[in-house]
């Protein structure tokens, strides 16, 4: 299965010109955090050619106490610190790390300018991996004329940007990757559609139609071979990540977790979420919400006419405000913690800009 798997992947390259041209020239950092991705990711690698991949050695060996970090999750900056002490002393061009059981991946670059590593979030390395696939794929015309871009609502709008440019269809679904595969599976059903990419902002992407959930190994592969592709064009991951904003625009988002522990908690998340429910906002931050969506009552508002239509997405208890000049936020009590999560998202024409408005 390994074998059939790391194949089918080989088969996912979109420019070999590019890594052979820089497989020896670009220095990787890698960590599983003490997880399940060293021995397919080692395995993808070294099939490729790349040649200075590193490897955190206290971290390599699967352990299910994660004895260095307090929390095994490519989320949180403090797993990258001894990740981040490699890349210094091997002078590293990219560092990618895998959750432990290697279906999401977080990443750190280096900015030549500054000598800085620069942080990614799950939607930065995501379009990242979607810009340059996608627009490989139309260079060699091997995009498919009825692809599909599968994205989820809590994620950054920037993916339909890229979806639109390319003339894909572009598919938004609730979070969780069962969704996008749900959606593939239909296209698959009525052939309407190809796929071509999915992600969600929580560090899950998947780049090909053979699996049905995200893929932190294929993640991995992709982002090397950009970096390959980047090169060539002396340039680097981050530099490609500035020009995809200079592209389309600065996109920026954040998600904020307020904690409610115990049966108390429980009742106040239930009791927040109630009470915003029932308000009628027009206003979030200065902006002017246009549509509100209720996806537990499947219902849509247009803030402007006042017109309800249904959102067509399944039941769940998540309240979504659409503002205007392309800015939105969320918010949703999480499934599996004691938590009422809130995401948002905006749009600016500068950095500052939108680092300001976020």
């Amino acid at each position: 299965i390994d074998k059939k798997y790391i194949a089918e992947l080989k088969k996912l390259v979109v420019n070999d010109e590019a890594i052979k041209n820089n497989q020896k020239n670009i220095k990787i950092v890698y960590t599983p955090l003490h997880g399940t991705g060293n021995r397919l990711v080692h395995a993808i690698l070294s099939e490729l050619g790349f040649e200075n991949v590193y490897v955190v050695p206290e971290q390599e060996k699967p352990d299910g106490n994660f004895p260095t970090v307090d929390y095994p999750n490519p989320e949180d900056p403090k797993a990258f610190k001894l990740a981040l002490e490699l890349a210094k002393e091997k002078d590293a061009d990219l560092i990618l790390a895998n959750d432990p059981d290697a279906d999401r991946l977080g990443m750190y670059v280096k900015d030549t300018k500054t000598g800085e590593y620069m942080t990614y979030t799950g939607n930065m390395s995501a379009l990242l991996i979607a810009e340059y696939r996608i627009s490989q794929m139309k260079e060699k015309g091997i995009l498919p004329d009825n692809g599909m871009f599968v994205t989820t609502i809590v994620s950054s709008n920037l993916a339909k940007d890229i979806a639109s440019n390319y003339n894909l269809d572009c598919y938004e679904v609730l979070t969780g990757f069962k969704n996008i595969g749900a959606i593939m599976r239909n296209a698959e059903e009525t052939g309407k559609n190809k796929y071509v990419f999915g992600f969600e902002e929580s560090y899950g992407c998947l780049i090909g139609d053979y699996a049905r959930d995200k893929d932190g190994i294929a993640a991995v592969m992709a982002l090397c071979e950009a970096a390959c592709y980047a090169k060539l064009q002396d340039k680097t991951l981050w530099d490609m990540m500035q020009d995809i904003y200079k592209k389309y625009g600065y996109y920026k988002e954040t998600q904020v977790s307020i904690v409610r522990e115990g049966a108390e908690g429980a009742q106040e998340i239930q009791d927040m979420m109630t009470k915003t429910r029932q308000k009628d906002i027009t206003e979030i931050a200065g902006l002017k919400v246009l549509k509100f969506k209720d996806i537990q009552k499947d219902i849509e508002k247009n803030m402007k006419n006042g017109k309800i239509t249904k959102t067509g997405l399944p039941t769940s208890n998540v309240l979504y405000y659409e503002l205007e000049n392309n800015n939105w936020c969320c918010v949703r009590p999480s499934g599996t913690e004691p938590k009422i999560k809130l995401y948002m998202g905006v749009k600016a024409r500068s950095e500052k800009k939108a680092i300001e408005k976020l």
